[in-house]
């Protein structure tokens, strides 16, 4: 795949935010504050991404920054910094100036890096202003055509009678769905063989090669060979339905109780980020979220957009899910060495 070209969107106030939904009387004050105080004296905006271009968190870029762009009246531009499971990114921001003109647009990775990683080049709680959590996508349990389990009770039944023996791949220690994994022995009391991989591209291949059995994989990279029935679905990772696969059952409902994993990307900004700038930027992420485009590829994606797409919300969203992950890797004892 080559590289997609930076996407630079400049602004001034389209036809589509009129059309928004919102009330002319309620958004012309902030409007006009907003038109007097640009942010960053109206430079540009560059959205660092924590990995590269074709990606999750590349996709949701490429999604949200022409619109970003227009709620905020000034230009956005994609930059990709991918490396170490967004450490690199992440720290970019993390000495940028408090201005609003860099942003961090980052994955689920934010909150398991703490502590996967002692010796991090940030810190995650301090050094940054939270602003939004703009999307979530469930992952999908799958496993090859060919497997004897037709249900994740009956992965439940051989884990249980072989404990060890099941095996599950994953794009690498650490990774989403290694921590998946981790959290589905957890919570069901059974014992995997975890078979990392160097990306999930080759570990897909092999679950579909009948290699490995099991693989909880991501549903927009997956869905496409399940309807193909080069894998079949067992159960999704979030505790709804997901809408691209709404005959597939939760984890939940397939018989792990307290089961949920999401991928998820969140916006931050440097710490120390003045208010008027992070008011500014959540009302432009808000604007951003509600246009129905955003809405409608996010869920050709497999997922939803954040349900509060509020500063505060995303905060808080964000220490559950590093909390959760911090558990999760004290007791597997899971490292990346």
């Amino acid at each position: 795949m080559h590289p997609i070209p930076p996407i630079t969107a400049r602004a001034g106030l389209s036809r589509r935010l009129c059309l928004s939904g919102l009330a002319a009387t309620a958004a012309a004050p902030w409007l006009a504050a907003r038109a007097a105080q640009p942010i960053a004296g109206g430079r540009t905006i560059t959205l660092v991404v924590s990995y590269p271009a074709g990606g999750g968190a590349d996709l949701m870029a490429r999604i949200i920054a022409p619109r970003l762009a227009e709620a905020l009246g000034q230009g956005v531009v994609v930059d990709n910094k991918p490396g170490a499971s967004g450490q690199l990114a992440a720290a970019q921001v993390a000495r940028a100036t408090a201005d609003g003109s860099t942003l961090l647009l980052d994955a689920s990775s934010f909150a398991v890096n703490p502590s996967l990683y002692p010796r991090l080049p940030y810190d995650s709680d301090k050094a940054f202003t939270p602003l939004a959590v703009l999307a979530t996508f469930p992952n999908v349990l799958v496993c090859t055509p060919s497997f004897e389990a037709q249900s994740v009770r009956d992965v439940l039944r051989l884990a249980r009678a072989k404990p060890g023996d099941l095996a599950y791949a994953s794009s690498g220690n650490g990774s989403a769905q290694h921590l998946a994994g981790a959290l589905f022995e957890a919570r069901s009391g059974v014992q995997l063989s975890h078979v990392p991989y160097r990306g999930g591209g080759p570990a897909l291949n092999d679950v579909m090669g009948g290699q490995v059995p099991l693989f909880f994989a991501n549903v927009a990279s997956s869905l496409g060979h399940i309807q193909a029935g080069k894998l079949r679905a067992l159960a999704v990772t979030s505790r709804v339905r997901a809408r691209s696969l709404p005959e597939v059952p939760t984890m939940e409902q397939a018989g792990v109780a307290g089961y949920e994993v999401l991928e998820w990307n969140p916006v931050l900004a440097p710490a120390g980020l003045p208010e008027a700038t992070r008011q500014a930027l959540v009302a432009g992420l808000r604007r951003a979220l509600a246009d129905p485009e955003v809405l409608g590829r996010v869920r050709q994606l497999g997922g939803d957009v954040f349900a509060d797409a509020s500063q505060a919300s995303a905060g808080r969203f964000i220490r559950e899910q590093q909390a959760q992950w911090a558990q999760v890797v004290r007791e597997r004892r899971i490292s990346v060495g």
